[in-house]
């Protein structure tokens, strides 16, 4: 019987120490490891292990559209979000842009975070890493990318439902290990891949609960890793911005130096006196200006983006319906 006892408490002390091994390194830099690299992992084309979340949100029914961006109420305050896209498409596996992640981390800069669900599972390690960071919030950006104005009902809502279950079985990973705080329940805002949307599609999204969250600054012109391009790309996107902007840049290693750009973005915009917070805070500071239908920087420079990667963005050749 006393052995029995010792093995018990011994498993539950390896488990206490492995827990709290990881929770420190999580909230230590995030070193950059092979497995971070675009094409490092495996291709898991699979659905998730439950394509449906246990927590469902309630419709919206507000018919808002596309927020690009929010009208600040007090024109006092100077405040903008930083926002990035983690995804990737059916058909292959892209990087984890963790550098980008340690600048924010190390500069206690709040972040949202619009993860496609297979790219979460990719990179579920670093995902979880994330999860136990406080300065983030996390966001629906599809399952592989689906483009919402050519996909199929079944094909967008199960891109949809798989990426917010997807997080639930991240999340619940946590709370088995005892490591989990208050961290969101489920996303609750969407970004369109390609910024490409239909009046179907933006209202199933609307019927799942989720707000449309678009930018009015489309960070990144190319690869910055050259130091000089990217701070000259930098004031051009400070240029761009203004109290209420939403800016959008990538944490997949498509495009390259991100994080060069994003250093001297905030470098600049901090000193103009902005500050920065997540989407979710942006909306509660003004109204949110909307539009109906997403592009980048102007009206249908996207719409050639619908011939590039697949029959309907996934990569695949074939109809994503959901199976």
């Amino acid at each position: 019987m006393r052995y029995f006892k010792s093995v018990r408490f011994l498993n539950l002390t390896v488990i206490f120490l492995a827990a709290m091994t990881f929770l420190n390194s999580a909230h230590a830099e995030l070193k950059t490891a092979s497995f971070d690299l675009r094409r490092a992992l495996p291709n898991n084309s699979t659905p998730p292990e439950r394509k449906t979340p246990l927590n469902i949100l309630p419709a919206l029914n507000k018919n808002e559209g596309i927020i690009r961006r929010v009208k600040i109420s007090d024109d006092n305050l100077k405040v903008v979000a930083l926002t990035f896209d983690m995804c990737e498409l059916d058909t292959v596996t892209t990087g984890c842009d963790i550098d980008s992640m340690n600048f924010l981390i190390e500069n206690k800069i709040p972040a949202t975070l619009f993860i496609g669900g297979k790219w979460a599972r990719t990179h579920s390690r670093r995902v979880k890493e994330l999860m136990l960071e406080n300065l983030f919030e996390f966001a629906n950006h599809n399952w592989s990318h689906g483009n919402c104005a050519l996909l199929s009902e079944k094909g967008l809502k199960a891109q949809i439902l798989w990426t917010q279950a997807q997080y639930e079985l991240l999340r619940e990973e946590l709370e088995f290990e005892n490591l989990n705080n208050n961290m969101q329940k489920v996303p609750v805002l969407f970004r369109l891949p390609y910024g490409r949307s239909s009046e179907s599609a933006l209202k199933i999204i609307d019927e799942l609960g989720l707000r449309v969250i678009q930018w009015d600054v489309a960070a990144e012109a190319g690869d910055n890793s050259n130091l000089k391009r990217a701070k000259s790309n930098a004031k051009k996107v400070v240029s761009m911005t203004k109290s209420g902007s939403i800016l959008l840049f990538h944490a997949n290693l498509v495009p390259k130096g991100t994080v060069n750009l994003l250093r001297y973005v905030v470098e600049e915009l901090q000193a103009h006196d902005y500050k920065f917070v997540t989407v979710s805070e942006l909306l509660t500071l003004g109204e949110p200006e909307c539009v109906k239908d997403g592009y980048f920087s102007y009206k249908g420079d996207n719409k050639a983006l619908d011939k590039k990667f697949g029959i309907d963005g996934t990569g695949r050749r074939y109809k994503f319906i959901g199976e």
